[in-house]
């Protein structure tokens, strides 16, 4: 009798039995290749996760995320109730990472101990979030002539919804838990198009206008007021490596933007330069060399005589 009629005999008829025994193999496998073949890691959960955002911005706005029929006497009972459901969910979420975390600092507290610490730490951060978000709604606003109101702007803009992931987020990757953060940020990613990776350094003021396909590099630093638009990336020149031939990891290579600067739609802004305050970067430029403030950066053909790296785009000053 052949392997599928004895499956079909044994109402296995899709060779499930067989199927689970081979992928257990290749999981003990990968655990041992890992050293955790008796400590199979527990990650956070991105369901839970994508929760915990939505709780958290339904108490940072209250009126517009919050619950359609909330009355002024009930909001600080709902915004208190709602982050702790949002808190303590977080706490679960932060305790699994950190036993991901392998390091001999950790094991002088428990994880419990650590997770409670970081989770009050993160709370106590979230006033100075909303205000920050409050900027980057205001200059949505502002700077969008189909905007009719900053509701409008918190509730259908998807360069808002990443940029409130991308804020929670980066408070969690700087307080210690960089998996957590970068799977907030991913989801935004997923429903957004816009990229944003949680080690980012955004100052206020910050607006993506329409977003589909921005992408900002780990070690980016942006300043106040900074507008850019859809498929702008923000990104790394090349990929040193060590003497093994290991990807250095950490290293500041990606682009520094000034105050009041702005990048228009398709600009491609790549390693660790300079753009000038002040500064407008033309539509599908390609940019790897540091301009000073004010520059007015565009299209154009390649320049003879210009210095290499320098002929994608002409340099004019406001």
């Amino acid at each position: 009798m052949s392997v599928s009629e004895q499956n079909q005999e044994s109402g296995d008829d899709l060779a499930i039995s067989q199927i689970v025994k081979q992928l257990r193999d290749v999981r003990q496998a990968s655990l041992e290749h890992r050293n955790r073949l008796n400590r199979p890691p527990k990650l956070p959960a991105r369901k839970a996760l994508s929760e915990v955002v939505d709780g958290i911005g339904a108490a940072l706005f209250p009126n517009r995320l919050g619950m359609p029929d909330l009355r002024e006497e009930g909001i600080d009972y709902f915004v208190g109730h709602t982050l702790d459901v949002a808190l303590r969910e977080l706490l679960v979420q932060v305790r699994l990472e950190l036993r991901l975390i392998d390091d001999a600092v950790n094991h002088q507290r428990s994880p419990h101990e650590q997770a409670m610490q970081l989770v009050r730490d993160f709370a106590l951060q979230l006033p100075a979030v909303r205000q920050l978000l409050d900027s980057d709604i205001r200059a949505a606003y502002e700077g969008d002539p189909a905007a009719r109101s900053v509701d409008e702007v918190l509730v259908c803009y998807p360069g808002i919804n990443a940029i409130i992931h991308y804020r929670i987020a980066h408070v969690l990757h700087q307080l210690g838990v960089p998996l957590i953060a970068r799977m907030i940020t991913e989801i935004a990613h997923s429903a957004t198009g816009i990229d944003i990776h949680p080690g980012a350094q955004i100052a206020e003021g910050f607006f993506i206008d329409h977003g589909t396909g921005v992408v900002i590099g780990e070690t980016s630093i942006i300043g106040r007021n900074v507008r850019v638009y859809q498929a702008v990336t923000l990104g790394a020149k090349r990929f040193p490596v060590d003497a093994d031939g290991s990807l250095v990891k950490g290293n500041a290579r990606h682009p520094v933007v000034e105050d009041d600067v702005v990048i228009y739609a398709g600009a491609t802004i790549l390693g660790r330069i300079t753009i000038g305050r002040g500064s407008v970067i033309g539509g599908n430029v390609w940019l790897t060399y540091s301009v000073p403030a004010n520059s007015n950066i565009t299209q154009a053909q390649m320049r003879e005589g210009a210095p290499t790296g320098q002929r994608a785009g002409t340099v004019t000053h406001q």
